[in-house]
């Protein structure tokens, strides 16, 4: 990863990693001395404990690369001290030096913070997470420790997107837990992350035979989810589906439904949760909850009422500085670009407050109308409540009940659970 730079004579980089220890054992290449230095174990060699330098201060950290040449130090978390002036001019100071001797600084960060005086010093380079093949390989080492347990390409795909510490924890977990590599525990581990982002949530999918009606909708579900079956990866892979209609006919349900079809988890966006009053905050938010959402794979990304959320995005520039246009614009050109294997499932009661540039063609796979239930659909959905609650309205009721919406229906059920008998 670092040959190329190293050989054309780059004297500082930042790693984006959140995985310090695995980059100090997959950096170092051959021609160049790896060093590694913390503010608290101070300078050591690479994939060694040892301290050669017991140095702690950052400051003369940066002067020790000064005296050697072809030398590399690797500084775990030097972003925490970038608001020091000292620190900040070693790096001026010695950038130029670097470069002539041919060493290199190499900042091992979990986020870009780098103060505008030295900016232009750096090169930043991502740190990828495990791939598919290095989890399956990790599976193969814990496997060799459990008699009877074999590696699962299953559970280390569904593993993507963790650190090779969380996939590491994840496997051991499914192996104390069911004795192999089980897909379902690695997903549940993988809840974590959205978890801790505090940006969206998990809610459970819905049995498709709660769903009254909507055939259409189902078959073209079960149809497109074939592109995400192994050996299909010709096909197209749909990436959104915009279901539009009155409110209480299901629009929300059916999101829950198609995460359910497909077996992914569903997780909600909330756009207006996003919005902060900081400057700039909001929009930092958003790229990291597609940022999330790309790292967790295989998912429904499920926005309800879609058109609430980015209502005003023509006059953001005078009512909110622009934050909306700006949530919409990245909103757009990242669900156009991903490549991450995901559906968004976006509902709206009103389609005429939608942008036209959110509507046009390309934009969404497939545009569903969930209208009023019609006699047959009605019928179901009353087997349905009553199903679910336990009551027993008649099924011809269903011609009494026209013009009345799904969750009305429903709604008739709860009451009449309630009515004294």
């Amino acid at each position: 990863m670092l040959q190329d730079y190293l050989k054309a004579g780059y004297p500082a980089i930042v790693i984006l990693t959140q995985e310090p220890a695995r980059a100090e054992q997959i950096l170092p290449i051959e021609g160049w001395n790896f060093y590694c230095w913390d503010c608290i174990r101070g300078i050591r060699p690479a994939k060694q404990a040892t301290p050669v330098e017991e140095i702690r201060d950052p400051v003369m950290a940066i002067n020790w690369l000064n005296n050697f040449q072809n030398r590399v130090l690797m500084a775990e978390n030097l972003h925490l001290f970038l608001n020091i002036p000292e620190v900040i001019q070693s790096l001026a100071n010695g950038v130029l030096r670097w470069k002539a001797s041919g060493c290199c600084l190499v900042m091992v960060s979990p986020l870009l913070e780098v103060s505008p005086e030295v900016e232009k010093l750096f090169t930043v380079i991502d740190l990828p997470l495990p791939d598919t093949q290095e989890l399956y390989n990790l599976q193969s080492e814990l496997a060799q420790s459990v008699n009877g347990v074999e590696a699962n390409p299953k559970a280390a795909l569904a593993a993507r997107g963790l650190t090779e510490f969380e996939a590491e924890t994840a496997f051991s977990l499914s192996l104390i837990q069911k004795g192999y590599f089980s897909e379902t525990i690695i997903t549940e581990q993988k809840k974590q992350m959205i978890k801790k982002s505090g940006l969206m949530e998990f809610w459970p999918p819905t049995d498709i035979e709660d769903v009254g009606g909507l055939e259409n909708l189902k078959d073209y579900v079960r149809n497109r989810a074939k592109a995400f079956e192994p050996g299909n990866e010709h096909l197209p892979k749909p990436k959104g589906i915009l279901l539009v209609g009155i409110p209480g006919t299901g629009k929300s349900l059916s999101a829950k439904a198609i995460a359910n079809i497909l077996n992914w988890p569903l997780i909600r966006l909330d756009i207006g949760a996003l919005k902060t009053s900081l400057v700039g905050a909001s929009e930092q938010r958003m790229r990291e909850a597609t940022r999330v959402i790309d790292a967790f794979g295989s998912c429904v990304v499920w926005i309800d009422e879609v058109e609430k959320a980015f209502a005003g995005v023509k006059s953001s520039g005078e009512s909110d500085a622009g934050t909306t246009a700006n949530l919409f614009s990245h909103f757009l050109i990242w669900m156009q670009e991903t490549t991450t294997p995901m559906i968004v499932v976006a509902t709206a009661n009103d389609v005429s407050k939608l942008p036209p540039e959110f509507l046009r063609a390309g934009r969404f796979d497939a545009t569903f109308f969930v209208d009023l239930p019609h006699l047959e659909e009605r019928k179901e959905i009353i087997k349905i409540v009553n199903r679910r609650y336990a009551t027993s309205i008649p099924i011809a009721y269903a011609e009494k009940l026209a013009g009345w919406s799904g969750s009305e229906i429903e709604q008739l059920a709860q009451v009449y659970q309630t009515a004294p008998s």
